[in-house]
Order: C-alpha cells, then sequence, then structure tokens
C-alpha cells in the first residue's frame, strides 16, 4: 500500500500538524490498547492495506489483524480488522484510517453495484477526472476493486477532445486532425459528441472513440447503427441517474459515470477501542 503513503502523509498532516494534544494530555505514555475495525453498514470493503501502513508511517508499535480482504463484501457488524498495541500511536492515526478506507470502501460499493447491473452487456462502468483533489488514486483503485474500470488519470496520459476544445480548435475535424498529428500511435483520440452531426465528422476525422454527451437512449442506438464498431462508443452525462441497462442495451461500449467519485456515500466504519 506504499503506493497510498503520499495521501496518508498528507491527511496525518492535515490532521495533527503539531501532533494530538487531547492524546498527548490524557494517555499515559507506553499505553497499550486493543480494539475492532466494525462496519455499520452493507457494502465493498476497500483500502484495507490503509490501516497498517498508516500506523507504520505514524511509527508506533501496532499489530493489525485482517478478516476481510479488498473486494470482500461485508455486512453491518462484521469485524473487518483487530488492531493492538500503542495508545497514542492508534489515536492518533484513527481518523485518517477511518476516512480514508470509509471513502474507498463507499466508491467500491457504488462501482460494484452499477457493474452488476451491466452484466451480460459488453458495456464496461469507468469512472471519470471527477475525483476527489489529490485522492485520484485512491478513488481510482476503489472503482476497480468494485469491479469497475478506469479512465485516464489525469490530462497528461489521454487525448479527450470536448466541447471547449473544439471551440477553442475551430472545429471537431480540425481538432481531431492536429491531434492525430502529434500524438505516438499508442495514445488514442477521444471526441465528445453532443449530437449525431458530431459522431459522424469525429468519425470521418479519425477519432477513435467518441463520448456520447448527454444524449437519449434513442440517439444512442442510432450512434452505435452509425459508428457499426468503427469506434469505441462512450456513453456519458448524468449515468449515476440513468437505468444502466437501458444504456446498455444501446450498444455503447463503456458508461462513464462521475457520481462513482464525486457523489459517493462513504461506507460507515468505526474503531472501538476495549
Amino acid at each position: 500500500m506504499r503506493i497510498f503513503d503520499e495521501i496518508i502523509i498528507g491527511s496525518l498532516k492535515e490532521d495533527a500538524p503539531n501532533g494530538d494534544i487531547t492524546t498527548e494530555y490524557t494517555v499515559p505514555e507506553g499505553t497499550v490498547v486493543s480494539g475492532e475495525f466494525i462496519s455499520k453498514g452493507d457494502g465493498v470493503i476497500c483500502g484495507l492495506g490503509i490501516i497498517s501502513r498508516t500506523f507504520e508511517l505514524i511509527g508506533g508499535n501496532v499489530e493489525v489483524n485482517l478478516y476481510f480482504k479488498d473486494g470482500d463484501e461485508v455486512k453491518k457488524g462484521d469485524v473487518i480488522a483487530a488492531i493492538k498495541g500503542d495508545a497514542k500511536t492508534i489515536l492518533i492515526g484513527e481518523r485518517t484510517v477511518l476516512n480514508l478506507i470509509q471513502r474507498a470502501s463507499g466508491i467500491a460499493t457504488m462501482t460494484k453495484n452499477a457493474s452488476d447491473q451491466v452484466k451480460g452487456y459488453k458495456a464496461k462502468i469507468t469512472d471519470t477526472r471527477k475525483t476527489m483533489p489529490l485522492l485520484r488514486v485512491l478513488d481510482k483503485y476503489a472503482v476497480r476493486v468494485g469491479g469497475g474500470y478506469n479512465h485516464r488519470f489525469s490530462l497528461s496520459d489521454g487525448v479527450l477532445i470536448k466541447d471547449n476544445h473544439i471551440k477553442a480548435a475551430g472545429s471537431v475535424t480540425d481538432a481531431v486532425i492536429r491531434a492525430k498529428a502529434k500524438v505516438p500511435h499508442t495514445i488514442k483520440v477521444e471526441v465528445e459528441a453532443e449530437n449525431l452531426d458530431m459522431l459522424r465528422e469525429a468519425i470521418s476525422a479519425g477519432a477513435d472513440i467518441v463520448m456520447l454527451d448527454n444524449m437519449t437512449n434513442g440517439e444512442m442506438k442510432k450512434a452505435a447503427e452509425i459508428a457499426a464498431g468503427r469506434v469505441l462508443l462512450e456513453a456519458s452525462g448524468n449515468m449515476g441517474d440513468k437505468n444502466l441497462v437501458d444504456v446498455a442495451k444501446t450498444g455503447v461500449d463503456i458508461i462513464s459515470i462521475g457520481a462513482l467519485t464525486h457523489s459517493v456515500k462513504a461506507l460507515d466504519i468505526s474503531l472501538k477501542l476495549r
């Protein structure tokens, strides 16, 4: 879980920039406690490696025993993990651990619910860049744990020509031609289309993927007929509020859902010390 070190360290600095004065003033040095992480709801657990890694980074002597692994489904009342060790270390890291695994588990849970709905169809559920600032690597990891797929991680690793790019470039065709002339062959070019004419123009210009922005199911079905497999089609635009089965039936290849990471409800988890 060292991939999350930067997130953990930043969270600890935010939460205890000059130490934890409550713990420092009330808990005697050398106090040892034990406790349990308990799920207060049903969902998919994610980010469990963050528990032990957080206490390692704080530097205290803490032992963690996990009873589940990332991707497992938990029920309300399940004991997720047991913990024992230095009380000051545990209390300083408690909120950072809970904040991160609750968010990750909420994302994994929401993603699994969406992925389960489209089983049997070719459409894949993906995330977007609408992640919590500085938590993107965790958010996107949680999507994978929930059975979804990742869209591009940043502006640096994929070309996605959206409405404002098109206005600045002059047209869909101009934007695509310029992009295709500069990107390496390993990078695909995606274009956002607001209507079927823009879809046709994007295909003619040589786009590899077309994002169907806020189109109706009828329009997306027609888009699939027009594309006829020449480009990948991505359904986008408030997909978290849509009937995903109906969207998948249109023949799109990808359903991107920003709500997986920008409107997620955390899975409630608590730490109870004995």
